[in-house]
């Protein structure tokens, strides 16, 4: 590796990461399409489907450690909402990771823009007065929040993602969980979710080790300071912004594959 291609590479890892740990997604969402199509426009050389996707699941793995951390006190973190939902889609990512082997490129290409599409629909759902509710007097549908969970892991497995993009949308519009406190639960329970997903990739041999050192190590100093930029930023605004950005990738990906 270069020194360009070092740097371009790190430069995705901390803009995805911060983005992650702000608006409480894994940041595979953003890093996808950034390792897939920024590499090639500098010349430098092209990761494939398979490589970004490892590469994604290890990254993730660590990018959601750094944004739980800063949100451990103030009681965003929902422990029933993590365990049930964590739980299950670890056992979903691990065998959509495993399973993605057996995928074609353009396979795991469709499907997450597939995951990205129905995200980007459910973000533009309204959803009024979630955030008046105490965090202390939260409830939700334990069997179906665990359902749910399963179904993005098998996905979120396949194409190296924790399934965030999905879940903040599903804890917002399905569950009805406050925002600062889904975006702290989603963190925590995509740590868990990036488990089942990297060592998945990692036994079937998808990480390219080199570039996902490189993120990890943008990821560790990025989410922190992302995740304490959420707490400052209005629900609402983050809200707009994770929608616009669902949005803006399912666009990207579904241009490439038509």
């Amino acid at each position: 590796m270069d020194l360009g291609f070092m740097i371009t590479i790190f430069l995705i890892g901390f803009i995805g990461s911060y983005i992650s740990g702000m608006l409480g997604i894994g940041g595979s969402i953003i890093k996808y399409p950034m390792l897939l199509y920024i590499p090639p426009l500098f010349g430098l050389a092209a990761f494939s489907a398979h490589e970004v996707s490892g590469i994604s699941a290890v990254q993730v793995f660590f990018a959601t450690i750094g944004g739980v951390w800063a949100y451990r006190k103030g009681g965003y973190l929902n422990k029933t909402l993590i365990g049930y939902m964590g739980v299950s889609i670890l056992i979903g990512s691990f065998i959509g990771g495993y399973g993605s082997k057996l995928m074609s490129e353009e396979g795991i290409n469709l499907i997450y823009g597939m995951l990205a599409f129905i995200a980007a629909v459910m973000m533009f759902i309204p959803k009024k007065g979630i955030d008046d509710i105490p965090l202390d007097k939260v409830k939700f549908n334990k069997w179906l929040a665990a359902i749910l969970a399963l179904i993005v892991g098998l996905g979120a497995g396949i194409v190296g993602a924790a399934g965030a993009f999905l879940l903040v949308p599903i804890m917002l519009v399905v569950l009805k969980i406050p925002t600062r406190m889904t975006i702290a639960s989603s963190l925590a329970i995509t740590f868990i979710s990036s488990i089942g997903a990297t060592v998945g990739k990692i036994t079937t041999g998808q990480v390219d080790y080199g570039p996902a050192a490189i993120m990890v190590i943008a990821s560790l100093i990025a989410s922190p300071l992302g995740a304490m930029a959420g707490k400052k930023v209005n629900t609402k605004v983050l809200q707009v912004i994770l929608a616009l950005l669902i949005f803006a990738t399912a666009i990207k990906i579904w241009v490439e594959i038509i």
